[in-house]
């Protein structure tokens, strides 16, 4: 007898849980099974409701993701625009260098000359 009601008991709290996931869950449902108007309404309408939800919820995430998008291409062109000034002052670096090195050989070249007379 006492088994009986133990094993009742487990039977319970182990489909209790499953009782709470037969709730209506929210979705699209086939409208065309219902017979009378006023559920078809409704079932169309919780279908709407539904939908409108979704759109919602899917609008504001993808606008979320698209600031952060934003916010991520102007990070990049101010590392680019960085990037550019860094290239443009290594040009101008390596220019000087050159010109440096050529005035010395221009100079050294025609005191060889007037030193070999």
């Amino acid at each position: 007898m006492i088994g009986r009601v133990v094993a009742v008991a487990c039977a319970t709290f182990i489909l209790l849980p499953l009782a709470s996931l037969a709730q209506d869950v929210p979705g699209i449902e086939i409208c065309t099974v219902e017979k009378t108007m006023e559920r078809r309404t409704s079932c169309l309408q919780s279908n709407v409701d539904f939908l409108q939800k979704t759109i919602t919820k899917l609008s504001v995430d993808n606008q979320r993701r698209i600031d952060a998008a934003s916010r991520q291409i102007d990070a990049l062109k101010a590392q680019v625009a960085s990037l550019e000034k860094i290239v443009e002052e290594q040009k101008k670096a390596v220019e000087e260098i050159r010109k440096s090195a050529a005035s010395p050989a221009k100079n050294a070249a025609p005191a060889a000359k007037e030193g070999a007379k």
